[in-house]
């Protein structure tokens, strides 16, 4: 009785484990290839999502950038999210399962691929379903005079 107990515990409390990976979401087809399917990052903890687009100065799309996202949420703030995704041949990446309401928003998603960096700000409360295009520029050293 206590292992089912236990199991039953640990399930409600990690709601984010609950989804499983085994099937391929019905949105993407298997005869695209990887490279240009958009990546999703599922946090789990809400209703809202955030789909970002990186390019260059140059307007080209910024393939394998990492974009990471530290959340605060809930009552005081004691939930707590990291996520990283990195994007696609097109430059898209997309976060799902963002709470409607955090800590100290807006939510600041840091952006970086080698030396070039961006940085794009989303408040999940004013819109929750977003998109936004970020340019990232080259990253200013500041160890130079």
């Amino acid at each position: 009785m206590l292992p089912v107990l236990t199991c039953l515990l640990v399930a409600s409390l990690c709601p984010a484990q609950e989804h499983s990976n085994s099937e391929p979401p019905p949105a993407q087809s298997s005869a695209a290839p990887a490279s240009s399917q958009l990546p999703v990052m599922d946090g789990g903890a809400g209703p809202c999502s955030l789909e970002l687009t990186i390019h260059d100065v140059d307007a080209k799309p910024v393939y394998a950038a990492t974009v990471k996202v530290h959340v605060a949420y809930g009552f005081g703030g004691v939930r707590k999210l990291d996520l990283e995704a990195g994007t696609n041949a097109d430059g898209k990446v997309k976060f799902t399962g963002l709470p409607a309401r955090v800590r100290r928003p807006p939510l600041e998603f840091h952006i970086s691929k080698d030396k070039l960096e961006g940085l794009a700000t989303y408040d999940p409360a004013t819109e929750c379903d977003a998109k936004r295009g970020i340019t990232v520029t080259t990253r200013k050293d500041h160890d130079s005079p």
